[in-house]
């Protein structure tokens, strides 16, 4: 078997496995913890080192699945990165004010705490916004997502289906305050989504550093064997080998 080859995210020192296993509609509502442990095994054994996950897949549970399962396992914290996402929010009805769709300090601040709690660790390692928020100042989240890294609760931080303007807004921001910046990015790419990867990106993979970790939503995406790309070809020179 061909060894998993590993990538730099983005501008960073961080070498992730160029496929990942990701949780989306599976943990919790598919897969128990005993299943997702053996998947996990499984995905490792063949070179993955890199583990999806967001604070809304089955409204949290699958955060705790994967965390269980990352607990029985019991591997060394530097054999693996697990990331998650926030924006959507757990609860959807009733009195949602900074509870769902924003990207305000007071809910990042929180979402953070639970999806750590959720997957008993210590720190995340990526973290992303999971949209972008209209209604929070760009420079409001960044700062949160800053400080998130700066206080030890993540290591890196980006974006999931940004636009090129608001990305390079946020790098900027954090550029001017000397904060942490956005390295990666995580948006749709298959046959019928191409554009923003391989063409509105395209000046952010050179000019900042921008790393991607790509999802589609082909039949594959779902599967039990589902990965995304740590990096696509359009962003090699920025995911080094």
């Amino acid at each position: 078997m061909t060894p998993m080859p590993y990538r730099r995210l983005g501008s960073s020192g961080l070498q992730v496995s160029a496929l990942s296993l990701g949780s989306w509609v599976t943990y919790h509502t598919q897969v128990d913890t005993k299943a997702a442990q053996e998947m996990l095994a499984a995905a490792m054994d063949a070179g993955v080192n890199f583990f999806d996950n967001a604070e809304v897949y089955a409204l949290g549970k699958s955060e705790q699945v994967m965390g269980d399962a990352i607990k029985a396992l019991k591997w060394p914290r530097l054999d693996y990165v697990v990331s998650t996402k926030f924006f959507w929010g757990l609860q959807r009805e009733g009195n949602t004010a900074n509870k769902k769709d924003t990207l305000n300090r007071k809910y990042l601040m929180q979402a953070i705490d639970g999806s750590l709690r959720r997957m008993g660790l210590d720190f995340i390692d990526l973290v992303y916004c999971h949209r972008s928020d209209p209604n929070t100042p760009i420079e409001e989240t960044v700062w949160a997502m800053s400080d998130m890294i700066t206080r030890g609760k993540a290591l890196y931080w980006g974006t999931s289906e940004w636009s090129a303007e608001e990305i390079r807004t946020a790098w900027d921001i954090a550029e001017k305050h000397h904060l942490h910046k956005p390295v990666m990015e995580q948006p749709q790419y298959n046959l019928f989504h191409r554009q923003r990867v391989e063409q509105e990106y395209a000046p952010l993979y050179d000019s900042i550093g921008l790393g991607l970790t790509t999802w589609s939503r082909s039949p594959a995406a779902c599967s039990l064997a589902s990965t995304r790309a740590a990096c696509r070809p359009a962003a090699v020179a920025r995911c080094r080998t």
